[in-house]
């Protein structure tokens, strides 16, 4: 394999950056068609270039990220997948002033080694319809709706063009999507039609995070939960992911019988506009170690 580009683990405002937390963000990071493999730690995942299907390997070397890749690529191919990679990676955050909050923070200070960035996926469509395919059903629901996606596309994420023209029956027959087919085959064409640019989304000169989340709450199969998760993956951080799972994990790690929304949302309320993640990092700093 040849290294196709890198990037220094360092984010816009030159903290660090933790490969590993990054990668076990979360879980939709390991759906189809990306995987994660240990000893050494490597994130591959599949894009399409053109009319071909290629793999990336992303792994840490010498302080730096490397993407590698055993297919031969033009160059234009090669900046267009960096640029990929960045909003994956989300290299153009700046976390400093969240790592400057959480100094001394008895709860949640770990971070400030180099947690908290969310991987996305190359593309806000692929990220909002896999969230999509996340409410309301079982974990094992969701990797079959996404297996069948990349089946779909060939081994790559599905072009908003491809899923548009997909017929029904394949999204209830297939995919066995449930109600989530329609909402998902109408974002896609309104995607493809150019009625809706959601990546715009990654834009925050062009749109507030009160716009971001108005729009999120427009699409089709987007509720709260998911434009609070939606947000999450663009890097807005204020709005708390609460559902089936985060409520109950809370709970237990915190000791209480119950609390309201209202009342996990003042616990965090401290930290302002990273609210949210402070809230998903606190849930979710075992994940390193179990994987």
């Amino acid at each position: 394999m040849r290294v196709l580009f890198d990037f220094p683990l360092v984010g816009a405002g030159g903290e660090p950056i933790s490969l590993s937390r990054t990668i076990h963000s979360h879980g939709l990071a390991r759906l189809p068609p990306a995987k994660v493999e240990s000893s050494p730690l490597r994130y591959l995942r599949s894009f399409r270039v053109g009319n071909r299907v290629v793999e990336l390997t992303f792994e840490e070397r010498n302080g730096k990220l490397l993407a590698q890749s055993s297919s031969r690529l033009a160059r234009g191919d090669v900046e267009r997948l960096k640029a990929l990679a960045a909003r994956m990676f989300r290299f153009h955050d700046n976390l400093a002033p969240f790592y400057a909050k959480i100094a001394g923070d008895k709860v949640l200070g770990w971070a400030s080694s180099g947690a908290g960035r969310i991987l996305a996926s190359p593309t806000v469509f692929e990220d909002v319809i896999k969230t999509i395919c996340t409410t309301n059903c079982a974990w094992s629901a969701t990797v079959r709706m996404t297996t069948a996606l990349v089946d779909l596309g060939g081994g790559a994420f599905p072009e908003p063009a491809l899923l548009a023209a997909t017929p029904e029956s394949w999204y209830r027959d297939v995919a066995r999507m449930g109600y989530r087919g329609p909402y998902v085959r109408t974002i896609a064409n309104d995607v493809a039609s150019g009625k809706l640019d959601v990546e715009s989304l990654t834009e925050p000169a062009r749109h507030s995070d009160a716009e971001t989340e108005a729009m999120l709450l427009g699409l089709p199969g987007i509720g709260p939960y998911g434009a609070a998760h939606v947000m999450q993956l663009l890097g807005r951080h204020r709005l708390l992911v609460l559902d089936s799972w985060t409520r109950p994990t809370y709970l237990r790690l915190t000791g209480k019988k119950r609390a309201a929304d209202s009342t996990i949302r003042r616990a965090f309320a401290r930290y302002g506009e990273y609210a949210g993640l402070a809230f998903w990092l606190f849930l979710t700093r075992g994940w390193v170690e179990e994987a």
